[in-house]
């Protein structure tokens, strides 16, 4: 029987992923999708649960939701995604309204619990996460017709000690460069002109696979696939970065001179304890390394503060690491004790107060080196990609340069970008003004491709 679905899709792109296979996979079975809850047979919650306040989050969301199924609104709920996989079954108590519990490796199986009658399977499917998905599941990109999340691994063999990441995601495992390969052109057959590859170690794609493929030679296929024209890098571990993928990088139009890769700190004693398995000398190693083989490469990186252990001269250490580095982009994120994580038993935990404080002062320091950086592009004519009407001030077009991810990043705001500057398009674009995070320019060409 046909269905109208509403999918609620929480936390990170990986995520977000997952949820447009299950999207796919309804679809492919006759089911509707829906975009108000209240107009729903069936809804869906996806979960994360990396740290606690995307738990609460996610716990928020499945009771709201259970209240249009206590309305007589829907018939059936199901939460699928990481806090299923974290605290499996113990969420049958805890959640009674939800009818069916499906983890991290099991969300192939949405349509099947959808068809199942009361009683008919076991209310929860958590097991080792085994499943990724390939080329032929079926999948409805959730982003923006022109930009999409391109999931090329899942699971991570690092133990970093803050983070609870393998236990919700298993084993490293890698797709196939084909089944990459096919699924990009599935994604630009339907509109797709930036794919923005995924995953939780990226940097390790292919040692799992024998095959000899490795994360530069994935570049280097992806590049050759017709109608894509920006291929971007997330999330690889700084450790062993495969000299394929900088050449890659270097060589390749397609592939965006931008790299994401999460640092955490710069204190010897904070990485040891983060179990990072690198000094910040060899950090520094690994930056210079990068920006050798690609000249004018901007790097994305992230840092935990607050971790336990934190003194005033570890932080200091990695203040003075930012202001050495400068890097285009930085996140900056305070440490959340994790049950399950070997840093949550460790003492010297740092008080809330004091993991504030220090993400204000990084958070600015990075501000001042973002707008100086920024300001080097005023007066200059740059290629950019248009994302459309900005949500806050409609009369204003958003733009992205390939040195901009969607959604983290700063972005370019067009002034008066006249007719021709519609979502999809890329555009020649002059920059006139530059704050600490963004961009104004104005369009000086035609565009160059729908």
């Amino acid at each position: 029987m046909a269905e109208r679905v509403h999918l609620v899709s929480l936390g990170c792109p990986k995520n977000r992923v997952d949820s447009e296979v299950m999207v796919g996979s309804l679809l492919g079975q006759g089911h509707q999708l829906v975009d108000a809850p209240e107009q729903a047979d069936v809804i869906v919650v996806n979960t994360c649960s990396f740290i606690q306040p995307a738990t609460e989050e996610s716990i928020e969301t499945v009771l709201r939701m259970a209240g249009f199924k206590e309305s007589g609104q829907c018939r059936k709920l199901v939460v699928t995604g990481c806090m299923v996989q974290r605290f499996g079954a113990a969420l049958e108590d805890e959640l009674p309204e939800v009818d069916h519990f499906l983890g991290t490796g099991e969300y192939h199986r949405i349509a099947q619990v959808l068809a199942a009658r009361k009683g008919e399977l076991p209310r929860s499917h958590v097991d080792t996460p085994l499943y990724i998905h390939d080329e032929l599941a079926p999948r409805l990109n959730s982003w923006k017709s022109h930009s999409a999340w391109l999931k090329i691994s899942e699971g991570c063999d690092h133990r970093c000690t803050f983070c609870i990441i393998p236990t919700l995601r298993g084993k490293m495992r890698s797709r196939t460069v084909d089944s990459l390969v096919a699924e990009a052109r599935s994604l630009v057959a339907q509109g797709a002109v930036e794919l923005n590859l995924v995953s939780q170690d990226s940097t390790a794609y292919g040692r799992d696979l024998g095959d000899g493929n490795d994360l530069g030679a994935l570049l280097r296929a992806l590049a050759r696939v017709d109608g894509l024209e920006w291929i971007r890098l997330h999330y690889a571990y700084p450790i062993g970065l495969p000299a394929s993928l900088l050449s890659a990088i270097a060589d390749e139009p397609k592939v965006c001179t931008y790299l994401d890769m999460p640092l955490q700190h710069a204190s010897g004693p904070m990485l040891k304890a983060m179990r990072r398995g690198v000094t910040r000398a060899g950090q520094e190693r690994i930056l210079e390394r990068v920006r050798r083989h690609v000249p004018g490469i901007a790097i994305r990186t992230t840092f935990i503060v607050g971790f336990p252990g934190e003194t005033e001269q570890d932080f200091a250490e990695l203040l003075d690491f930012v202001r050495q580095q400068r890097f285009e982009r930085v996140g900056v994120f305070t440490y959340c004790q994790e049950e399950g994580t070997d840093a949550a038993t460790l003492p010297d935990q740092v008080p809330e107060p004091v993991k504030l404080e220090r993400q204000r002062i990084l958070m600015e320091a990075q501000a001042e080196i973002s707008g100086q950086a920024l300001r080097r592009w005023v007066g200059k004519t740059v290629r950019v990609l248009i994302d459309g009407p900005d949500e806050q001030d409609p009369r204003l077009m958003v733009a992205r340069m390939q040195s901009q991810a969607p959604e983290i990043d700063g972005v370019v705001y067009l002034d008066g970008p006249g007719p021709a500057a519609l979502p999809g398009r890329f555009v020649q674009v002059r920059i006139t003004q530059a704050a600490e995070h963004d961009l104004v320019g104005q369009l000086v060409d035609g565009t160059e491709r729908a």
